[in-house]
């Protein structure tokens, strides 16, 4: 009897223990969701009504501001006719170097450790890839090793933040500069975007990325002194 009972309380806690193994803690709440304003024809190129230069206000949403980098970031373009297969989007092509967008909340930071991930639907054409920057809290900016791009049609994907690893990134030039960041500190980010490493090649196929619908899950953290955005 002695034994049975020492059996049984082993398969017990054996029991427990794979349980406790399988919880695993529950997926993180969307913090911000960006689809871009749907503006009429007539930007910046007569040629090409669709295009838009990318400025203040192109983003739908209210709480987000958007920041450009890069030295020819101000060529990105959005442009897109609403429909599935065109959604807005943002559009690297005019881009003769380097380039890149993020958008900041307003109010808060994001925490993205743990479960934190990203959705995007991007698409591109050549060699192009889109890339996750960040800017964290101390102004240090990253950029992830993970790609994203289909030349064939858009394409959602989405990704973990912590299956990606970082390097820093010259904000003006938009560069890459020296190894890997060891555990980047992500739990307050303030910014958080896409790069293109490469330049583009102008209309047309040959080489440049698009971002439609950009959605970032993570812990909110209120910023300092920041205010409800009405």
């Amino acid at each position: 009897m002695y034994m049975l009972s020492r059996i049984v309380c082993i398969v017990f806690v054996l029991a427990v223990g794979a349980f406790a193994q399988t919880v695993r803690p529950p997926r993180l709440a969307l913090f911000f969701k960006e689809e871009w304003k749907h503006l009429p024809p007539g930007g910046g190129d007569p040629a090409h009504p669709l295009e838009h230069p990318v400025t203040v206000g192109v983003n739908a949403n209210p709480d987000l501001d958007l920041r450009l980098y890069g030295p020819s970031s101000k060529d990105i373009q959005l442009t897109g006719t609403g429909e599935e297969n065109d959604p807005m989007h943002l559009w690297t092509g005019l881009c003769t170097t380097n380039c890149g967008a993020a958008l900041r909340d307003k109010n808060n930071y994001v925490d993205l450790t743990g479960l934190a991930r990203i959705r995007w639907v991007t698409k591109v054409s050549g060699f192009h890839k889109v890339r996750p920057i960040v800017k964290l809290a101390d102004g240090t900016l990253l950029v992830g090793d993970h790609t994203d791009g289909s030349s064939t049609d858009w394409n959602e994907t989405e990704f973990s933040v912590a299956d990606v690893r970082w390097l820093r990134i010259n904000p003006e030039k938009l560069l890459p500069e020296g190894n890997f960041v060891e555990k980047p500190d992500l739990s307050k980010v303030d910014e958080v975007g896409f790069a293109d490493l490469m330049p583009a090649s102008g209309h047309g196929p040959g080489g440049w990325s698009d971002l439609a619908r950009i959605e970032v899950y993570g812990k909110p953290v209120k910023r300092a002194g920041a205010e409800k955005t009405q």
